[in-house]
């Protein structure tokens, strides 16, 4: 089953973008650039070019196309149409304010956003990704969740974008050992994606938690000093939590008068979200109805994964050079 697509042609595309020129570069990743277009009616478009030397390859193209293609949901971003031949294209719809990661690690823009502008797009995450574990007929583990990949529109609606390695789940199947070096990004990889080449449902509750605290804090989720210790993001979240310091977590952009009720119980949802153990962690499902205030249960999150400077960078470089491998091997 494939959504209805609009038909575009290469000529179309190459004056929609001004022959993809610089000027209409919204971003660039190892897929390759996206560009904005405009096309003759006056609309919009994000054009999604594959370079040839991408490390998304013919494959996770044809991957992404089918997912994107068949999956309707408000917080999904939404493909019009496709170019597959000698150039791959993915023609999607135009998000006004890009990316999340501009905003939450940039101080200026993060000012514009305020407590119910972070809980909208939390909770907009969460329900895209409830739909797409849950609620769609394909169910879908992302497995590349981290902010450059929820893009929003021009109401800071949150929507899921890249799904080139996604994979799909079939029947009551949870789980699948991944035979493959794992492949997605440092920061938002589960442990057991890590170091056993597992993922499921759970890889991806795990993403959310930290994409959670990230912005709630303005901070990336790496190696920080704090106090007298360098612990990552998760670590020191957790150590506040612990010491009943939580809200000093906050980005500073954050006024005192937001709800700390709120807050409290969306910083606990993101740790409960990044627990070592998968099956500590909730499904999205809960995770939905606790942000909702739908669940009025109140279990508390035990210590995430929090690892010193040097074990971190020791462990990244050898994931690093894991995914690398993977990266090369595909083209």
């Amino acid at each position: 089953m494939m959504g209805v697509l609009s038909s575009f042609d290469l000529s179309t595309i190459k004056a929609a973008t001004n022959n993809f020129s610089v000027g209409n570069k919204l971003g660039e990743g190892g897929f390759g650039i996206v560009y904005k277009g405009v096309l003759r009616d006056g609309k919009y478009i994000a054009v999604k070019m594959l370079s040839r030397c991408s490390s998304q390859g013919p494959d996770e193209f044809r991957n992404e196309l089918l997912l994107i293609a068949n999956l309707q949901h408000r917080n999904l971003v939404r493909l019009l149409g496709c170019i597959e031949g000698d150039e791959r294209i993915l023609i999607l719809e135009y998000m006004e304010n890009k990316s999340l990661d501009a905003f939450i690690y940039d101080k200026t823009k993060s000012a514009l956003l305020d407590w119910k502008k972070r809980l909208h797009i939390i909770i907009g995450i969460a329900r895209g990704l409830l739909y797409l574990h849950h609620d769609s007929y394909l169910r879908v583990v992302h497995r590349d969740l981290k902010p450059s990949n929820i893009l929003l529109d021009k109401d800071m609606n949150p929507k899921i974008s890249d799904f080139g390695i996604a994979r799909i789940f079939e029947g009551d199947d949870i789980e699948e050992n991944n035979t493959t070096r794992p492949v997605g990004t440092l920061g938002y990889m589960a442990p057991e994606y890590i170091t056993e080449g597992v993922f499921s449902f759970k890889s991806d509750v795990f993403s959310f938690g930290v994409i959670v605290l990230e912005i709630l804090s303005g901070k990336r989720n790496r190696v920080l000093n704090v106090a007298d210790s360098r612990l990552n993001l998760l670590g020191h979240a957790f150590k506040l939590w612990k010491e009943d310091r939580t809200l000093e977590i906050l980005d500073e952009a954050l006024d005192s008068w937001t709800p700390t009720l709120e807050i409290l119980e969306c910083i606990r949802v993101g740790l409960l979200c990044v627990q070592e153990n998968s099956e500590d962690r909730p499904t999205m499902a809960e995770v939905v109805m606790m942000l909702t205030n739908e669940d009025p249960q109140l279990t508390s999150p035990k210590e995430p994964i929090t690892l010193v400077a040097s074990s971190e960078e020791e462990r990244s470089s050898i994931i690093q050079m894991s995914v690398m491998d993977e990266i090369c091997s595909d083209m």
